[in-house]
């Protein structure tokens, strides 16, 4: 482990999460939305994008950093394996999940998207999804590098990339690791929340026209 790089808490997002979610993609580059979602997106089609994710039926990860600002957001959508593409030596697959992540330019290689996708594949393991999708761009270096350390099976295809990974069955430890994860970042999101609303109040007692 690298002593230099900060603890990455990550979160399960839930409905109150969407405004920040809305933020931090907004705030991604042409070429960050174009690697992100396959196409330089308008503000509008991603604020639809984020308005039409549905928190019962998809998974959405996210960190935040101290000053309650979202950094990091991996959205794990199930489908059925019908809908993968046909390819011929691709793993027979019982439920499949894709995985899609973006990382706000300020925290790259602080293995953000890294921890995004172990949080998604460890949350697949636990509820009996038996492979875990991905499909970007032959450009978007970063995703790339996130699933050949995973060990994804890779597939290239006209400048677009498939991977799958097999997952294992879940244990007692996968499931302890991911209920202390999701503790942990929540323990950290309350502590942001608290501090910046000391913040605020400091602040406001500061304002010479609140004296």
């Amino acid at each position: 482990m690298d002593d230099n790089k900060p603890i990455v808490f990550i979160k399960e997002l839930s409905e109150r999460d969407r405004p920040y979610m809305l933020n931090h993609f907004l705030a991604l580059s042409a070429e960050d939305r174009q690697l992100r979602f396959g196409a330089m997106l308008a503000d509008e089609a991603v604020t639809k994008y984020v308005n039409n994710i549905d928190f019962t039926r998809d998974k959405i990860f996210g960190v935040y950093e101290s000053t309650y600002n979202m950094v990091g957001v991996g959205h794990l959508a199930f489908a059925p394996p019908e809908t993968l593409p046909a390819i011929t030596d691709s793993p027979k697959v019982e439920r499949v999940a894709e995985f899609g992540v973006s990382v706000a330019a300020p925290v790259r290689r602080m293995c953000v998207g890294t921890k995004l996708f172990d949080r998604a594949a460890i949350h697949c393991r636990n509820n009996g999804v038996d492979t875990l999708y991905i499909h970007c761009l032959a450009s978007n270096r970063p995703m790339l590098c996130i699933a050949k350390k995973a060990g994804m099976e890779i597939h290239r295809d006209h400048g677009e990339v498939d991977g799958y990974l097999k997952l294992p069955d879940p244990n007692s430890a996968t499931l302890l690791h991911e209920a202390v994860e999701e503790r942990a970042a929540s323990v950290d999101y309350a502590l942001n929340q608290k501090f910046q609303r000391v913040v605020h109040w400091v602040r406001n007692r500061l304002n010479p026209k609140n004296l």
